[in-house]
């Protein structure tokens, strides 16, 4: 093949619409370079999800962005139920606490004998 020779004006003589329709083909190669990256890079973070749900099959594009939506709506929903769970486990302590507070200050203020102190004492700690 014949090396050709491509003539191009200096900037000086462009027009600002002809500059834009030689620049646009190249914005929009990038843009769809820096998309296609960012997929391949889901495809490598979730390479395992997809390889449970779809095994030997090639992904499209699509399928690993509805695949990707999927898996982190799951997360979040896993996320949810888990603070959930520490929020009431937490507020049960705190009643705990706040419950025995309350009986070791009416055992003081009613001169309970000790020894029964003791015992309710250790009974709580349990």
């Amino acid at each position: 093949m014949a090396p050709s020779a491509v003539f191009l004006e200096p900037d000086n003589l462009l027009t600002p619409k002809e500059k834009n329709k030689l620049r646009k083909p190249v914005v929009e190669k990038m843009r769809r370079d820096r998309i296609n990256s960012s997929i391949e890079q889901l495809k490598l973070l979730l390479e395992k999800e997809f390889q449970r749900h779809q095994p030997n099959s090639k992904l499209e594009k699509a399928d690993i962005l509805e695949m990707t939506v999927s898996y982190l709506k799951q997360q979040s929903q896993l996320q949810m139920k888990r603070s959930f769970h520490k929020s009431s486990q937490f507020d049960f302590r705190e009643g705990y606490s706040r419950c025995l507070q309350e009986a070791f200050h009416f055992l003081s203020l009613h001169k309970v004998r000790t020894e029964t102190q003791t015992k309710l004492l250790s009974h709580f700690q349990k």
